[in-house]
């Protein structure tokens, strides 16, 4: 009976899903079983990737594997990959977890960039590593660490940008100056930005720069770059606790609040937001609060002094957490996660008009066991993707598509006979 139920409904998915991610989601049910036994499972999984086109359409991949770094490149869009190649020939302890993961950027002349965060022996501690590939990502340098004070305290939640013409920068969170007022017996609240910067495509970098004070310790600092220099997306802390969102110019400074959630909370809610740069310059942005005039997930763009109404993103009853977005011309795409009772899911929605107008928010997939976070793709052709890396089902790469609500209701009706047949 199951056999003869699985090969009709594999059958009618061949129909209309693409076979990567029907394959996928059938072996689901074949590790039903074993899926429960993960999700007891205490210990944190390396599942955060990095990932990123370059201007040939090749999908380069980052990822950890027994305190390996890896790299390895898709010409099919995802749909094979090479073998991987070795970034730390020595083992390293890596943050790839939660809203830490490596980072990979491909310079217009083809050199592979990568950032990562190395655990240290405290709690909460870590280097900020840095490596590249000038041979297209057959070999890498030997890593360095590009925090510069010596100290063994926070250096994580890397954010890697360039301008593809020699200049990069990498952001971190940095708790040195935190520590040295507590040793003078002073308060600090939260902790600091400070960068590294390239002007030769990684192969030196100056000496750390501090950015800027009192921002949140745990929430991701996401980058861009745009005609005006490099932008990040941070949650800051105004006045005595209030967490909301700002960006400014990492080369020229100043501060623009760009959220007025009035969310005051006296500790990190480790729920950064995300950006990504369109057309025209509009700076399209997500995040997360629990502050006094919204809740949940929001959506917004900035154009100049133009900024729009936020808009709410997914289920805030199922537990939609953790925004990332992708730009490219007017096509935007947002994905997150969600917590249905029984099923972790991978969620979407997209704009076509630069986030003007926006389809119906969809779910694309989901998994029993422990997960990334979704991550969005546009590729050159402006074909939308998303690519979630679990436990249970691996890496897929899930193409979003013009069918993409018929796809969601097959996949919906999928969930529901799976669940029902093969607990």
């Amino acid at each position: 009976m199951r056999l003869t139920f699985t090969t009709t409904l594999i059958f009618i998915l061949s129909i209309y899903m693409p076979q990567h991610v029907i394959a996928k989601s059938v072996a689901e049910n074949e590790n039903s079983q074993h899926s429960k036994k993960i999700r007891q499972h205490k210990h944190k999984q390396t599942l955060a990737v990095g990932a990123t086109y370059d201007k040939n359409g090749t999908l380069w991949l980052a990822e950890v594997k027994d305190q390996k770094l890896l790299v390895s490149y898709s010409k099919n869009k995802g749909e094979s990959f090479s073998i991987p190649v070795i970034v730390t020939p020595i083992a390293e302890n890596i943050y790839a977890d939660g809203e830490n993961r490596p980072k990979i950027a491909i310079t217009q002349n083809g050199i592979v960039l990568l950032t990562w965060s190395q655990k240290q022996s405290k709690k909460y501690s870590g280097d900020i590593r840095f490596s590249r590939s000038i041979d297209s990502g057959q070999t890498f340098s030997s890593p360095i660490t590009l925090n510069d004070d010596g100290l063994i305290t926070g250096h994580r939640f890397d954010s890697l940008t360039t301008n593809g013409k020699g200049k990069v920068i990498i952001a971190w969170l940095d708790a040195r100056d935190r520590d040295a007022a507590r040793n003078r017996n002073e308060n600090f609240t939260g902790i600091s930005i400070y960068t590294a910067q390239s002007n030769d495509n990684g192969e030196n970098f100056d000496i750390n720069k501090k950015f800027h004070e009192h921002v949140c310790e745990c929430c991701r600092v996401p980058s861009v770059w745009t005609t005006d220099g490099p932008i990040v997306f941070w949650r800051n802390i105004f006045g005595k606790n209030t967490r909301d969102f700002a960006i400014s110019n990492l080369e020229k400074g100043g501060i623009r609040r760009v959220t007025n959630d009035e969310w005051q909370v006296d500790g990190c809610p480790h729920h950064g937001g995300d950006i990504a740069l369109g057309s025209d310059n509009r700076l399209h942005l997500a995040w997360f609060t629990l502050g006094k005039n919204r809740q949940g997930l929001f959506y917004k763009y900035i154009q100049g002094a133009q900024e729009s109404t936020p808009i709410p993103i997914g289920d805030s009853t199922a537990q939609a957490s953790h925004p990332s977005i992708a730009a490219s011309g007017k096509n935007v795409l947002v994905t997150w996660r969600e917590f249905d009772g029984k099923n972790i899911t991978a969620n979407i929605m997209y704009s076509t008009d630069g986030g003007a107008t926006w389809t119906n928010q969809q779910r694309l997939a989901d998994t029993y066991g422990p997960s990334d976070y979704p991550m969005p793709l546009i590729n050159n052709e402006q074909q939308m993707q998303i690519i979630w890396n679990t436990k249970i089902e691996g890496l897929r790469i899930i193409p979003v598509g013009n069918n993409l609500n018929f796809q969601s209701s097959i996949l919906s009706w999928y969930t529901y006979l799976k669940n029902g047949l093969f607990e």
